[in-house]
Order: structure tokens, then C-alpha cells, then sequence
């Protein structure tokens, strides 16, 4: 499958969900691919990006991924995926450890935090030190570090 028929997936699963701020959800996952490819990542990355919010959102299994793509994806979605319960910093040092979901997961912060001035005042005072405390050192010395820190400004200055 070629990275339009990724897109077509994420359609069509993502279907009837939406943002906070009313956009049809696979807009979101798009962007973080975008995201992505305008960085220079490969395909691979991108197609993560598309699908990282597939098992937490959606009706889709980790074998469905499998399917579609290969281990390395899937295994990277299954890394993003929050399950009940989860510890923050269990999370983040599993993703941390895996460079697929550690990047995908960085420009997925970057786009929410883009769009998390249309949020509440106590999301964004959540959502700001929540980046400071985890996503700042996991975006340390990496290529989405300094569009990390401008975006996570520009909410600060707003909020």
C-alpha cells in the first residue's frame, strides 16, 4: 500500500471523530506525518504518524497494523498507545527507547500543542507542564527540539 492508501485507512477509521475544535480528527494524524516529511523523515515515520492514534482511537488491532505494514510500525504504534492506567514515566522511557515512536511521538506534541490555545485555560496549564516535565528532555538534542520550545512559547505566552 502506498502512503495514500494509508491516508485512505486513517479516513475511514478516524470516521465520525473529532477535535476539540471541531476539525475531523484524521486531520491531526495527518499533520503529524506532514510533520514528519517536512523534517526529511522516511516513509516509515510518516506512516506511524498516520496511524499512531489507530489503537487508542479506534477499532483497530495491533494485528490489523501488522498486516498493513510490518513489526517495526507496529510495534512503534503499539509503543505510542496509552493503555488504562499507564505511568507517565514508563511511557515515556519505552518510547524514549525506540527512535520510530520517540520522533512520531515528538511531532505529535508539537501539532497538539499548535492547537491547544482552542483548549481550556487548565488544559493548556496542564498541557504546558506536562511538556516541560516530559517532552522537553525527550525532544532534547534532536531535530524537533527548538519547534518544541517555540511552540510550547507560544502557548505559554497565550494562556
Amino acid at each position: 500500500m502506498d502512503l495514500g492508501g494509508y491516508i485512505e485507512y486513517i479516513k475511514i477509521k478516524h470516521n465520525g471523530q473529532t477535535r476539540k475544535q471541531g476539525t475531523p480528527y484524521y486531520m491531526h494524524p495527518l499533520k503529524v506525518s506532514s510533520i514528519l516529511k517536512e523534517k526529511g523523515f522516511s516513509q516509515e515515520y510518516q506512516i506511524v504518524g498516520l496511524f499512531h492514534d489507530l489503537l487508542e482511537d479506534t477499532d483497530t488491532t495491533y494485528e490489523d497494523i501488522l498486516k498493513l505494514t510490518n513489526e517495526e510500525i507496529a510495534n512503534a504504534v503499539k509503543l505510542l498507545t496509552k493503555e488504562k492506567g499507564y505511568k507517565m514515566d514508563e511511557y515515556i522511557y519505552r518510547i524514549s527507547n525506540n527512535n520510530l515512536a520517540k520522533m512520531v511521538k515528538i511531532a505529535d506534541r508539537i501539532h497538539n500543542l499548535s492547537e491547544a490555545h482552542m483548549a481550556s485555560k487548565s488544559f493548556q496549564d496542564k498541557y504546558i507542564k506536562e511538556t516541560i516535565k516530559w517532552y522537553l528532555p525527550l525532544a532534547k538534542d534532536t531535530i524537533f527540539e527548538n519547534d518544541l520550545k517555540e511552540e510550547l512559547e507560544k502557548l505559554i505566552n497565550i494562556s
